[in-house]
């Protein structure tokens, strides 16, 4: 064993791999899924594990360097040898090791796997720093068939390769099989130096089938979003119901752009989508309150939303805050759309945050959700959306509880009218 490695003061890095030249989807790495780029997913997993001494991104591309830098990752700029298309990863991880000789062990992060939980991660720490595995690798588990394959032109049958035909498993009666997926790979640097990713004293770390998702083609991505909107992980705090939405006027319901006729009125535009989408929030329970730094009552009377409005405000938080205590809400209740500097503390502060397309650069670090839609331009709606979904993930995780406290009242013979 190296130097380093087997003290419990071995520097353990997560490393994630994001070349900018994907072939199949264009910077594949930082595309928005589920309003969160990719890349971001895996980051927030591994920052929030707090079992790594430092948390890298390897990338050839300034915007995927932004978007690392900005969910708090440390950034190795990688070199073009290692950048081509025929780079292995492995090539790519020799070279991180070559620059960062602190590291004794790595753990390689998959992209591309949006619905890696902290949980997981921190099992895998402990198989590699208290357990004293050399490397440690993520499966999942399948139940599938296989059979021998028969390419075209050869005079031959097919042959079952796990199974046989005459006494087929039932999928309760065979525990599957395990395949490698891809989501992580954690080993020590003397084998890494040596070529290898796996060996040594090896282990692996079998994930739930749920949170094996891998991203490769594009038609995956409608796919990935519903599974992660599922079974992905949102943070630290657990989700709740949203009971307030606070979206700033001007470039969130509106476009930003001002027009001002010869008689000196101000004229704003805004997308109808918006105002279902306001209609929508109304209908599920939701409030639906708005805030400008400029006095904009006029033009809100003229749209007749019925909305709580706030304008001239000098201190957006300050309003906000006020809200909260006055609807008696928790911050995890609240939920913000904004577009400016001005909102950043307030997408901060929320439960649940969101930006348009178009926001500025600050607003968008500071926010969970990045619309794909620019601001008066249906980014109401969308974030509308979005809330449903995250909504319908809890009512889900709500329903599940109910169903476990129930099953366990009925193990111990408890009935529901003795609760």
């Amino acid at each position: 064993m190296e130097a380093g490695e087997g003290r419990p003061h071995a520097h353990l890095a997560a490393l994630v791999l994001a070349r900018g030249g994907s072939k199949g989807i264009p910077l594949k790495n930082i595309k928005l899924l589920a309003g969160v780029p990719l890349i971001g997913w895996v980051l927030r997993a591994a920052t929030d594990a707090g079992v790594f001494h430092s948390v890298w991104v390897s990338t050839d591309h300034d915007e995927i360097e932004k978007v690392a830098k900005q969910f708090g990752a440390l950034v190795h700029r990688r070199s073009p040898e290692v950048s081509q298309d025929s780079s292995t990863s492995l090539e790519a991880i020799r070279e991180f090791l070559n620059h960062h000789h602190e590291v004794d062990i790595v753990g390689n992060i998959q992209a591309t796997s949006p619905c890696l939980h902290p949980s997981d991660l921190i099992k895998v720490a402990d198989l590699i720093q208290k357990e004293g595995f050399d490397s440690v690798f993520s499966v999942v588990r399948r139940h599938q068939f296989r059979w021998s394959e028969v390419k075209k032109g050869e005079n031959k049958m097919t042959e079952p390769q796990n199974l046989n035909p005459a006494k087929r498993y039932r999928r309760q009666d065979w525990p599957g099989e395990l395949y490698e997926n891809g989501s992580f790979y954690f080993a020590r640097r003397h084998l890494i130096e040596k070529g290898y990713l796996q060996g040594g004293k090896m282990a692996y770390y079998e994930m739930r089938a749920e949170h094996s998702v891998d991203i490769d083609i594009d038609i995956d991505w409608p796919i990935a979003e519903q599974r992660v909107l599922s079974f992905g992980y949102f943070g630290k705090e657990p989700l709740k119901e949203v009971k307030l939405l606070v979206c700033s006027i001007d470039g969130c319901l509106t476009n930003g752009r001002i027009y001002v006729t010869e008689d000196q009125k101000e004229m704003v535009s805004y997308d109808y989508r918006d105002i279902v989408g306001i209609d929508l929030l109304k209908k599920r329970g939701i409030q639906v309150r708005l805030i400008s730094e400029r006095d904009c009552s006029k033009t809100l009377s003229a749209m007749q939303l019925g909305c709580v409005a706030k304008v001239s405000a000098t201190n957006k938080l300050q309003v906000l805050e006020d809200w909260q205590k006055d609807m008696g809400l928790s911050w995890k209740e609240v939920a913000y759309l904004g577009n400016e500097e001005s909102d950043v503390e307030c997408l901060k502060q929320a439960g649940m945050s969101g930006v348009p397309a178009d926001a500025c650069a600050v607003a968008q670090k500071a926010a969970g959700y990045i619309c794909k839609s620019n601001g008066g331009c249906g980014a109401v709606r969308e974030f509308a959306e979005h809330i449903f979904l995250l909504l319908e993930k809890v009512n889900s995780a709500r329903k599940q509880m109910e169903e476990k406290i129930l099953n366990l009242m009925k193990d111990f013979g408890v009935t529901e009218g003795q609760r």
